[in-house]
């Protein structure tokens, strides 16, 4: 198996108005975006790669320029690979509201002349799956082998199923759910808080005073960490050891996992944006497509073509096997045909980004299916 190699990120300006859930509309707007692989000539082998909260359309591969800045689901997609781009065009796509090249808060609203911050109007899984499709349009994609996500890149690929059921054969929906809990939304909104409560926050507007929310993201950050972990892999790698023998009797770090996680959330207040964090986390709260259908979540996918994998680990306390379990029964009962796999791993949610033979070799065995399907 090798890398994908160098890669280079493409971009395309829409000018037709974008019609947003909110009610609100966006016109010129851009959405960055990567491919990897060949196009066969009917256009029948391409493969959109929905991506989660913090992650970006840099799917796999490496940039020219920055060597190390290896793509998010590198181990999944390349040649070889479970993904495999020597039989697939794969596509990653940035979704409008990030702070990775689609139009978002840090970008110039056309209608004003300046930036968007605060501004910029919330947006749903279901607005991303609209701006997707259009993009498929530009590509002269009709319809996709295969649209696959993990996390709330899931959410992305179950909506694609309900939204357009005829553009996909395939939906691959790894770790993710038809709606998030009570307890996850307690989350979002306690991470959301850390940041609306900086005092560099400035309602939002924080570009204008030259500023970041650093310590806002710093807690969010934590905060989201922790549940992607679970308890087992934390005791794991950082028990309760100390970084030194003696009790400093303060708040300092003591701990390991204290160092860990205020590693992470520096390094993630370095490089994310604040309104991007609270759009992005509302539109995780927001999906819940069986609402329209009075909470029945097999009425809700009643309309769906496609087949299916659904995989979920069985440590993820985040997004548990019993949200898996919701989706792969209201399939069963609209009789489509569904392949399911619990993954025993130890890694918590974080598990679908991660080194699991198991995991790796289901995908594989999957994508080799389509593959043969196309042949």
């Amino acid at each position: 198996m090798s890398s994908v190699g160098i890669v280079a990120p493409q971009t395309h300006c829409f000018t037709a108005p974008l019609v947003l859930q909110c009610g609100a509309s966006m016109a010129d707007y851009t959405l960055m975006y990567e491919t990897y692989g060949q196009l066969n000539a009917d256009k029948s082998n391409a493969v959109l790669v929905c991506h989660a909260l913090n992650a970006s359309h840099h799917v796999a591969g490496v940039y020219a320029d920055q060597p190390d800045n290896i793509g998010w689901w590198d181990n999944m997609v390349g040649p070889g690979k479970p993904l495999d781009t020597t039989q697939f065009f794969v596509i990653g796509v940035n979704n409008l509201g990030s702070c990775f090249g689609s139009t978002g808060p840090m970008h110039i609203n056309p209608s004003t002349g300046k930036l968007y911050g605060a501004d910029f109007p919330v947006v749903t899984v279901e607005d991303w799956v609209n701006a997707q499709a259009r993009l498929a349009d530009v590509l002269g994609i009709t319809q996709f082998a295969a649209v696959m996500g993990g996390s709330l890149g899931g959410m992305q690929a179950l909506a694609w199923s309900m939204m357009y059921p005829e553009r996909l054969r395939h939906c691959v929906v790894v770790a993710s759910t038809p709606k998030l809990s009570a307890q996850n939304i307690a989350f979002n909104d306690v991470a959301r808080q850390a940041i609306i409560t900086d005092p560099d926050f400035h309602g939002g507007d924080f570009y204008a005073h030259n500023v970041v929310p650093k310590r806002g993201l710093r807690v969010a950050r934590m905060i989201g960490h922790i549940t992607y972990l679970s308890n087992d892999d934390m005791a794991e790698k950082f028990g309760r050891d100390m970084r030194s023998n003696d009790y400093q009797f303060g708040y300092g770090v003591d701990f390991e996992i204290e160092s860990y996680l205020r590693y992470q959330g520096d390094k993630f207040s370095a490089y994310f944006d604040a309104n991007t964090y609270l759009l992005i986390t509302k539109a995780l709260d927001y999906f819940d497509p069986a609402r329209h259908y009075g909470g029945d979540l097999t009425q809700a996918l009643a309309n769906t073509r496609a087949q299916f994998l659904v995989v979920s680990f069985t440590t993820d306390w985040r997004f548990s096997p019993e949200r898996s379990h919701e989706i792969v029964h209201a399939l069963v009962s609209n009789q489509r045909r569904v392949t399911y796999a619990e993954i025993d791993a130890p890694h918590g949610h974080d598990a679908f980004l991660l080194e699991d033979a198991r995991y790796l070799n289901l995908v594989r065995a999957y994508f080799e299916r389509i593959a043969k399907e196309l042949r």
